[in-house]
């Protein structure tokens, strides 16, 4: 298989547009065609475990890699994963399910598609006669950053960078970040949102000055951000395997549609089920969820894009996104794949921040998508509520997910007609993290009560709620920070410099972020 530029410049193998990262023309990499899963291989996966279904959904699109290489490599990310199931569907309520992705070592979702994506990245380098070495740049509004980190950590012939924005994540990421061991890590704090981190980045990866001046170091750029390919292709296979355990469960029979949830920042996740949905996997509704920082919640409702807004900093730090990068992948199918108006409209982002796609593409993505979002007040309400129903603490994004979600079903229930007594279809609520990554927020929502330290947190959170702790989070209460260093954007370039030619040295703790002003409980 194929794969080619959004912006029409370039077409590439699936393990070249792995190692690159992002096209040369500064678009992203789709499949030339998207592979089709049959009915029957479908009912052949049933009897899979999610090792065998991430392997047989992976090799759709890297056919080009051998599969029992991916097959082993599925087998050794997921055996790091706690509980012997990478992937859980929990049944909450009748047609109401819970996909937690949140078991991996860094107890995020990102760790899905990160403990695979350097498998993917060296195999990809000797599937195209690479020697260099690899320099990975990561942009992270949290989870992505500590999960790129903990996959890459002294891999040979890789360095990576982390920049994540100052004082916008939560404690327990920057404390994730800044612990992580390895000779090949750096990790960089960047005065600014999140966007200004991706931007600069971006820059970097576009710049022919650039990319020369780091070929002379016998470095070539990659990405770990859900801009590469590599990281995408391994979220679209859960999303098969929670439609099978559906069908396992008995909630529905192949051919059935279910719906899923998906709380959003970056349209990465939710894009990977748009995929498995124009792969032939019964999808219904795709749910898009946004946070107080709804530019995908107006964009999907009115079709228009526009960064002219308000930023907040939010309980949930991995959506305080207003550049969703993912989202020119969508742009391009629903655009007919004009790679030529795709440019045009990230050039008038760029330029203007803003760009209106038409009323035809508008039909096609309410087609598929339903977007809706939630206050920190609403959010806050939503997991109280939840857990004193049945018991389940959700994380603040998750919170954000499932009020969205609740939402969306109570508008089907009233549209439909009385008379038709056929369950509406499944609901899966795509779950991004574990609780404890945020255990302030979530005791606060649960109790009204702020307490200061995290660890404290994490211990009442565990008393009130009996969810076991992940392993990966009680030992960072021991590790000592590493990196302390504060950069503006325009000074990126230079540090990842500094970084290929000193590495780590001498980078040293920064300290706490700054404490959350304490809320009053909702309502």
């Amino acid at each position: 298989m194929y794969f080619v530029s959004t912006r029409g410049n370039q077409r590439v193998t699936g393990a070249q547009a792995i190692v690159q990262g992002i096209a040369s023309d500064g678009g992203l990499f789709v499949p030339e065609t998207f592979p089709k899963v049959t009915e029957e291989e479908l009912n052949a996966m049933l009897a899979m475990n999610y090792p065998e279904r991430a392997a047989f959904v992976l090799h759709k699109y890297l056919d080009d890699y051998d599969y029992d290489g991916l097959k082993g490599a599925c087998e050794r990310a997921y055996a790091q994963f706690e509980g012997g199931d990478a992937a859980p569907l929990v049944k909450i309520d009748g047609g109401l399910y819970i996909l937690e992705l949140f078991h991996g070592p860094t107890c995020a979702f990102k760790d899905m598609a990160l403990t695979l994506l350097p498998y993917l990245l060296r195999e990809g380098c000797n599937i195209c006669g690479i020697k260099e070495q690899i320099l990975i740049l990561v942009a992270t509004s949290g989870d992505t950053g500590k999960a790129a980190l903990e996959g890459f950590k002294d891999a040979e012939g890789v360095k990576i960078m982390v920049f994540y924005p100052d004082d916008g994540v939560s404690k327990m990421q920057k404390l994730q970040m800044c612990t992580t061991g390895g000779n090949n890590t750096n990790v960089l704090a960047v005065r600014g949102n999140f966007d200004d981190c991706q931007t600069a980045v971006k820059r970097i990866f576009n710049s022919e000055e650039h990319k020369a001046e780091l070929k002379g170091k016998n470095t070539l750029l990659s990405s770990a951000n859900s801009i590469n390919f590599g990281r995408l292709a391994p979220q679209i296979a859960y999303y098969f395997s929670a439609y099978l355990d559906l069908v396992s469960a008995g909630q529905i029979a192949v051919g059935q549609t279910a719906d899923f949830t998906v709380p959003t920042g970056n349209f990465g996740n939710i894009l990977a089920a748009y995929y498995a949905k124009q792969m032939g996997l019964p999808v219904g509704k795709l749910v898009c969820a946004s946070n107080k920082n709804n530019i995908l919640t107006d964009f999907i409702k009115t079709g228009k894009y526009d960064v002219h807004r308000n930023f907040y900093k939010t309980m949930s730090p991995s959506m305080d996104i207003l550049i969703s990068s993912n989202l020119e992948r969508l742009l391009y199918e629903i655009s007919g794949r004009n790679a030529a108006l795709v440019k045009e409209r990230m050039d008038n982002l760029a330029k203007n921040g803003v760009y209106m796609v038409t009323t035809e593409e508008l039909k096609r993505i309410n087609e598929s998508f339903y977007a809706g979002c939630t206050n920190e007040e609403q959010t806050v309400e939503c997991m109280y509520d939840f857990f004193c129903e049945y018991g389940y603490p959700l994380d603040t994004h998750t919170g954000v997910a499932m009020n969205v979600a609740e939402e969306y079903m109570r508008k089907c229930r009233e549209a439909k007609d009385p008379k038709d007594k056929t369950p509406l279809p499944p609901m899966v609520v795509v779950s991004t993290a574990s609780p404890y990554k945020f255990p302030q927020d979530v005791l606060y929502a649960l109790t009204g009560n702020d307490v200061k330290d995290s660890f404290k947190g994490i211990k009442r959170l565990n008393l009130l709620t009996a969810m076991k702790v992940p392993k990966s989070l009680q030992e960072l209460r021991y590790k000592e920070p590493r990196f302390k260093a504060v950069a503006d954007t325009k000074d990126l370039y230079k540090e990842v410099l500094h970084f290929l030619d000193a590495g780590t040295e001498g980078i040293v703790a920064e300290g706490a972020v700054k404490k959350r002003v304490p809320r009053k409980k909702a309502e």
